[in-house]
């Protein structure tokens, strides 16, 4: 007999690419600016500063191909992202050891209601209206390390109704993957389950009803989400 007092809710479980496989998600960290022109565009210094992370909800993470455009915005912006699966963790991993826990990589967006955020923005307040709202973060299969490396450099893009709208290479991030596990390994105990949101290159914008956005990253194939 449980000793539940509510129905324990269902496991976040994201697709292995060409397995029956599935990966359970614990937490979702986000990091924030990772491309220098991508800052820029934000109206940030590009200098290498410390990173900064917001999170998402394990929830947040949608694997079904549609994104719904959320309620009280008129104003969603795409960020095309790797995202990366971690399968062990810790505390003050080493920046050498850091690449040993990572179980895959994937395709994913970081989409913001972009008009919340800057009103939180303005107000000195937490970004999680914005960023934190249902299926906000549409996810490609899980392509294991075994089978594709660590990519570390290759095209991202994104388009829009097949028109680019953004691109760029994993090279141009400012904070590596090893440096982004152990950074977060200082202040949170990294744990299997884990996944990090790498950040997005320049050109973010506005999707609406009826978009059809393509992503891909070199090495990782292509993922279509469509906009209902």
């Amino acid at each position: 007999m449980s000793s539940l007092v509510i129905e324990s809710p269902a496991p976040v479980l994201l697709p292995v690419n060409g397995t029956e496989a599935q990966f359970p998600v614990r937490r979702v960290y986000c990091i924030g600016r990772n491309y220098a022109a991508h800052a820029v565009e934000m109206g940030h210094d590009p200098d290498r500063e410390p990173p900064f992370f917001f999170q998402k909800n394990p929830n947040n993470l949608d694997a079904s191909g549609e994104f719904p455009y959320p309620k009280h915005s008129n104003d969603v912006h795409h960020e095309v992202e790797l995202a990366v699966m971690l399968k062990s963790g810790g505390d003050d991993i080493a920046l050498n050891d850091a690449l040993g826990h990572v179980y895959g990589y994937a395709l994913s967006l970081d989409m913001t209601r972009r008009d919340l955020q800057g009103a939180q923005k303005k107000l000195g307040r937490p970004w999680e209206i914005g960023k934190a709202f249902e299926r906000s973060a549409p996810v490609g299969p899980i392509h294991p390390v075994t089978s594709v490396g660590h990519p570390d450099q290759g095209r991202i893009e994104l388009k829009v109704n097949n028109n680019i709208t953004q691109e760029g290479d994993l090279n141009q991030m400012i904070w590596k993957v090893p440096e982004m596990i152990s950074y977060l390994s200082e202040y949170f105990t990294i744990e299997a389950g884990d996944v990090i949101l790498a950040g997005t290159p320049a050109g973010v914008g506005p999707v609406h009803r009826g978009d059809v956005m393509e992503v891909s990253v070199d090495g990782l194939g292509s993922m279509t989400v469509n906009v209902t």
